[in-house]
């Protein structure tokens, strides 16, 4: 996350007679299945700009596969988290807040009743979001960075328990910033943490590979059940990446000594650069990946897996180009909440630009 300009409790206040999203400071919690993460945000000519931020990995989704439920130990390292974001939410004054939770949660058969634990516990309304909005949230925080030359662009979204695939039709998209044109969307159930937790035995490149073919299977099923681009679509498309998986690469990519927002998001890479180090990651040792800048010890057994999905999708849509996208999910959730408090108070919605973030 870019470093913030100053604190947040010296952020100038809204005007007494503003309107719409100008009248209010917004927050966006999203718990995934290995992070926790906040973006507060007050709206600018631009978009917006975040104020305070906060993500830490809580692997709520760990050891969930073999299990079925959240284990005790994940459940408060998450809890701990939305304590921490609660905390924020508070003294930067949020006054129009969403909490989301996934595939963790989704999955688990005691999600549900977490989430209402979490919700005692922090104050915070949590909600339990469908695949599909989860989709539609990633590709609107994710909108600013397509290139509209083209025909179609492939959002996908690399979690912790599932990833997404995003099809916008670039013919339908309506000028300016707005909701995106779906053309087709699709939700495999394959994360990094489930992914690796699956292959872990294995170890090295040969789980890099039997990791590669599994997902490919579960692309198949995903492209005979919904609508996504014809691999022939490729010469008139480009990938659109946003998880830790591609953002990390970039910053290896840029051999950039720390991880720097500002150079990765919406970086243009060349995807056979991005998959050349991601091999040379799988013939890795977890200690030689953590050792490695922009992965760390958080990261480095999660990383492969994120790799092999990655691969998986450049297989079935060999594009060459991929922008890289830091940013997703909690942009689209401020994006839908300004556009909510201009419709309340009888104003256009979609007045801003997108996520402007600050460098």
């Amino acid at each position: 996350m870019a470093k913030l300009r100053g604190k947040a409790a010296r952020f100038a206040p809204p005007a007494p007679d503003a309107r719409g999203r100008w009248r209010h400071t917004f927050a966006a919690v999203d718990l995934g299945t290995n992070n926790c993460r906040l973006l507060v945000a007050r709206p600018t000519s631009a978009g917006f700009s975040v104020i305070d931020a906060f993500s830490r990995t809580v692997r709520l989704g760990e050891g969930l596969g073999a299990r079925g439920a959240l284990s005790d130990g994940a459940m408060a390292r998450a809890l701990e988290a939305l304590k921490v974001c609660a905390s924020k939410i508070r003294r930067d004054r949020v006054t129009r807040v969403r909490a989301i939770a996934t595939e963790a949660c989704r999955y688990a058969a005691n999600g549900t009743a977490f989430l209402d634990q979490a919700a005692r516990a922090t104050g915070l309304p949590f909600e339990l979001i469908s695949t599909a909005e989860e989709a539609r949230l990633a590709a609107r925080g994710c909108l600013p960075l397509v290139d509209r030359t083209v025909e179609h662009v492939l959002v996908f979204d690399i979690g912790g328990g599932s990833t997404e695939l995003i099809w916008l039709d670039m013919k339908r998209l309506p000028p300016g910033e707005g909701e995106p044109a779906i053309a087709g969307w699709a939700s495999i159930p394959c994360g990094v943490v489930t992914l690796t937790e699956r292959h872990a035995a294995a170890g090295g490149t040969p789980a890099y590979s039997r990791m590669v073919e599994e997902v490919m299977g579960l692309l198949a099923e995903a492209r005979g059940a919904h609508a996504l681009p014809e691999p022939g679509c490729v010469a008139h498309m480009h990938l659109l990446g946003t998880s830790g998986t591609v953002t990390t690469l970039a910053g290896l990519h840029l051999r950039l000594p720390r991880y720097e927002r500002a150079r990765v998001d919406g970086l243009w890479a060349e995807v056979d650069d991005l998959l050349r180090i991601a091999k040379r990651l799988a013939g890795m040792t977890c200690a030689e990946r953590a050792a490695e800048p922009c992965i760390g010890s958080d990261r480095a057994d999660l990383v492969v897996a994120g790799c092999a999905i990655l691969e998986a999708i450049h297989r079935v849509w060999p594009c060459a180009r991929l922008r890289v996208a830091d940013r997703g999910l909690r942009e689209g959730i401020l994006l839908g909440l300004m556009d909510a408090a201009d419709r309340e108070d009888g104003l256009a919605p979609g007045m801003g630009a997108g996520a402007a973030l600050p460098p």
